[in-house]
């Protein structure tokens, strides 16, 4: 029992992460079903047992194994058309956003986002089916400017995505997970180069990646036999709560 506790880094208990490990077997099935929800869950439970120094890395290493398992095991479903100019726009907006320093309260930029989601999850944005590739790189070139200073751009992505895959519930999943593969290795790098010790922790995620992926196969197989109307109920409410969650937060932060 010592010698498996051993495996866990310091500060992380052979409980703690024998739950965390089994959390991602359920959050990455969550995500692979519905599209929505398993990023923001897992946060919450790395929030218990995980340092702050290493909750976002962690998360950002963990949720990356988790969307390149998702995004390889629904591939014939991605969209490449759309996958393709969101890299190019992403990297450009990754790149510009290292040169912009957004000082703005996190409060803030909580509810200015939990706003948005709801309108982009409940409105239909004309047009947004027939995007072209140039408006797609110009937006993803956006979204990724936006993650230089606001974390939470998962369920924003989904919203964004949902408009341009608005009939096809698999290619919305597996473009998501693709997307957010790229957006996670960049948040990788950048904790790298800020010299952010990855290696003691590589077991854990290691293995939570490989609990994930289970995961991932079991959603996925629930993906399929999920109607298309009944999936996208699913997924409106699951980024409405996010969304609501974000205000709530917000606004908590600014009273």
């Amino acid at each position: 029992m010592q010698a498996i506790a051993a495996f866990f880094p310091d500060g992380v208990g052979l409980l703690p992460g024998l739950l965390l490990i089994v959390a991602s077997f359920f959050t990455s099935a969550l995500t692979a079903a519905f599209g929505v929800g398993g990023g923001v869950a897992m946060l919450a439970l790395l929030g218990l047992f995980v340092p702050v120094s290493a909750l976002i890395p962690v998360h950002g290493a963990v949720q990356l194994g988790s969307n390149t398992g998702r995004a390889w095991h629904q591939r014939d479903h991605i969209r490449y058309s759309i996958a393709a100019p969101f890299i190019l726009g992403s990297l450009a907006g990754a790149a510009a956003g290292a040169y912009v320093v957004v000082q703005l309260p996190d409060a803030v930029l909580k509810l200015v986002l939990g706003v948005f989601v709801i309108a982009v999850t409940w409105t239909r944005i004309p047009g947004a089916a027939r995007l072209s590739r140039a408006g797609m790189a110009l937006g993803s070139a956006v979204l990724a400017l936006a993650t230089m200073f606001v974390g939470a751009t998962g369920p924003l992505l989904s919203a964004f995505f949902a408009q341009i895959i608005p009939d096809d519930r698999k290619a919305l999943v597996a473009t998501h997970a693709a997307g957010m593969t790229l957006q996670h290795a960049l948040k990788i790098v950048a904790f790298a180069l800020a010299g952010f010790a990855f290696a003691r922790w590589l077991p854990l995620i290691a293995v939570m990646v490989a609990s994930g992926y289970l995961g991932t196969i079991y959603g996925s197989r629930l993906l399929e036999k999920l109607p298309e109307e009944s999936f996208r109920r699913w997924f409106r409410a699951g980024l409405t709560l996010l969304a609501l969650d974000l205000i709530r937060r917000g606004l908590a932060g600014l009273m």
